[in-house]
């Protein structure tokens, strides 16, 4: 028994080293794995995020949203007052201190000015901030309101209500693609080097990619947010697009017995007929090429057979979110 004890006093380190020996072991295994992982390949952790997020949103998360959001839009508002009201008191701080200097005669009488124009621009800053903390609450109020609605199912679920929104906009921005009469009255709409109208495609670019899959995509308030406003971004664009292209494109009318009106209605006719059958001949042709490009892509061996570089057609609607990171706003 003795010499048993002997043996484990004299060896009684090595249980914990061995230990402590696998637990460095473990770890320099899994972080020399994490550095072997190649590029796109997620951990475990992020595999569960990842789940988490692609987990469809609970009806009553759905039902809330928009007033969460609406509640995170006035807290931003209220931190903005706050920052106002600081930056406020600093602009008031610099223009006591440019006095007193200007009193010992160390500045001139232009950096007071410049320091009250700064202290302006803080009052009239923390003004617009107040106000809008007053339209945020407005907002809370009626998602308020909408909910026993929603709730009751009269009423769209908000991301629902912000898609249809959006797909109007779409609707109405197609009419002047596919009516050859809007596009003969009003080509500013279909011209992509018209300011307003590449406004609008930035616009509507960005809201794309913002764009949710379904109704059911999990979707945080502040991802809300940010799709309501690019979609009301994008609806302004367009309006100010529309407005300018109908407003330049009026003309005195005509006396409806004059010649003169009934050869140029004769003219747009004939050119809206030749532009219609223009656009059939066109269609068919490109269903021709979709088909052919089909078959081709069908009968490849591999999926990288096709030569790089090589386009496949536009897609409608725009796919969502087909980039790593949203278009600048």
């Amino acid at each position: 028994m003795e010499p048993l004890v002997a043996l484990l006093a004299e060896w009684w380190w090595i249980g914990p080293a061995a230990a402590g020996a696998g637990t460095v072991g473990w770890v320099g295994v899994r972080r020399s794995r994490r550095r072997a992982l190649p590029a796109g390949t997620t951990t475990t952790g992020d595999r569960a995020v990842r789940a988490w997020a692609s987990r469809p949103l609970s009806k009553a998360a759905a039902r809330r949203l928009e007033l969460d959001a609406a509640q995170l839009d006035l807290q931003t508002a209220r931190h903005a007052v706050t920052r106002g009201r600081a930056d406020v008191k600093v602009a008031d701080a610099e223009v006591v201190r440019a006095q007193a200097e200007r009193a010992a005669s160390r500045v001139s009488s232009d950096t007071v000015a410049a320091a009250r124009a700064r202290l302006v621009d803080a009052q009239r800053d923390l003004r617009a901030a107040m106000a809008e903390v007053r339209a945020r609450r407005a907002g809370v109020k009626a998602a308020k309101a909408m909910l026993p609605a929603i709730r009751a199912g009269s009423a769209p679920l908000p991301v629902a209500r912000l898609l249809a929104e959006h797909d109007a906009i779409l609707a109405r921005w197609m009419a002047y693609e596919t009516d050859p009469g809007l596009a003969i009255d009003y080509p500013q709409m279909s011209d992509s080097r018209s300011p307003l109208l590449a406004e609008f495609l930035r616009a509507h670019e960005r809201a794309q990619w913002l764009r949710p899959a379904s109704v059911q995509t999990r979707l945080e308030p502040a991802d809300y947010l940010a799709y309501r406003d690019a979609v009301r971004r994008t609806a302004h664009a367009f309006d100010r697009a529309e407005r300018a292209a109908r407003q330049g494109t009026e003309q005195p009318g005509f006396e409806g017995g004059d010649a003169w009106s009934r050869v140029a209605s004769d003219l747009a006719e004939t050119a809206q007929r030749a532009l219609a059958r223009s656009m059939e001949s066109m269609g068919r042709a490109a269903a021709r090429s979709w088909t052919e490009r089909g078959a081709r892509r069908a009968s490849a061996k591999r999926p990288d057979a096709a030569a790089p570089g090589s386009d496949d057609g536009p897609v409608w609607p725009p796919p969502a979110r087909d980039r790593p990171h949203p278009p600048a706003s």
